[in-house]
């Protein structure tokens, strides 16, 4: 397994995270504490997670994991704040109040004195982020949290965050989340150059594209969803993102992978995980099956001429599906 710096703070991290998004829902407690053990035996390190993840059942599961494997202190450990996780009206959001009371119960559930890395799930387009940041870096200061970073936040507010913290001496972002795959390459145009340029750690979420890159919505079954898909439990926040032009983009992946003796999910996350400016791009595997595909590649590496045929599939900076539609920012759609 190789290990990359977390952006400029020089915690080593594997360059595979651990997303525990499934975890909680479609696969339960005995399946994750498998997909678990298998991801830190091949030497991941690093998880991730969220406090609204499954109503808080995958912190709780990774929680119970990690305590009764007595390995917290070999592991990185990441959640995340700002979606609404009951009805009340501070219930969800980036103000201090919601904050500070989150992360005490994300550490609950998590059952550990201390998040390694705490992020804000989506930028809030109407709290001031010297509110949140003062937040954060009281928990930084009490000890609680370690790092913070954001998550799809457009780069002129992760621009903003760390002219703040800057000007007011508030911890700092040290690394962004944002959607990356073959299939929405907008990140590259700004968000990748300002991580580059401030030393900010790149955490891909949905490298395979929600399988669609794994082949699971091929054109020739335009509307037939398979069992368990995300297409099937997400409705039209993941449907509306398998245009057809990403549906045909997949089918040349497959084609590609297969002459070169890969899955195509093999193929899509060995392309991302050694693009310019990435640090570890998160894997969200619902079955053991998954996992294991996924943790083939650790060895691998994609040559160069098939960096650029991909390059020829969907030309950098481009995107031919939309996984920025979870957010209230942009305003551009695909169809």
């Amino acid at each position: 397994m190789e290990y990359r710096s977390l952006g400029r703070t020089g915690v080593m991290v594997s360059s595979l995270c651990l997303g525990a998004m499934n975890f909680g829902g479609p696969t339960n407690e005995v399946e994750s504490f498998v997909i678990l053990n298998r991801a830190i035996e091949s030497g991941i390190n690093f998880i991730d997670t969220a406090d609204v993840y499954n109503g808080g059942e995958s912190e709780r599961i990774v929680g119970k994991f990690i305590k009764e494997s007595g390995k917290r202190d070999q592991l990185v450990l990441a959640t995340k704040v700002y979606s609404r996780v009951s009805e009340g009206p501070n219930d969800a959001g980036a103000s201090r109040y919601h904050i500070i009371k989150a992360c005490e119960d994300s550490l609950r559930r998590l059952q550990t004195d201390r998040i390694d890395l705490y992020q804000q799930h989506r930028p809030s387009l109407t709290i001031p982020q010297d509110e949140s940041l003062r937040a954060y870096d009281d928990l930084v200061r009490s000890g609680k949290i370690r790092y913070i970073g954001s998550s799809t936040f457009p780069a002129w507010m992760i621009m903003e965050a760390l002219s703040v913290s800057e000007h007011n001496s508030l911890v700092r972002f040290v690394s962004e989340q944002p959607p990356y795959n073959l299939l929405d390459r907008r990140v590259e145009n700004e968000v990748i150059p300002l991580c580059l340029k401030y030393g900010l750690a790149v955490l891909p979420w949905s490298p395979l594209a929600g399988g669609i890159l794994a082949g699971r919505y091929s054109s020739t079954g335009t509307g037939v969803y398979p069992e368990g898909s995300r297409a099937t439990r997400f409705g039209t926040l993941f449907t509306d993102r398998i245009s057809n032009r990403a549906r045909e983009i997949a089918d040349e992946v497959v084609h590609l992978a297969e002459d070169r003796g890969m899955t195509a999910s093999q193929f899509a996350l060995l392309w991302l995980r050694d693009q310019l400016g990435v640090t570890a791009p998160i894997i969200g595997p619902r079955t053991e099956e998954h996992i294991k595909d996924n943790l083939a590649i650790i060895d691998k590496k994609l040559a160069e001429e098939d960096r650029l045929l991909a390059d020829n599939l969907v030309h950098p900076g481009n995107a031919v599906a939309d996984f920025f539609n979870s957010n209230e920012w942009m305003k551009a759609r695909i169809k």
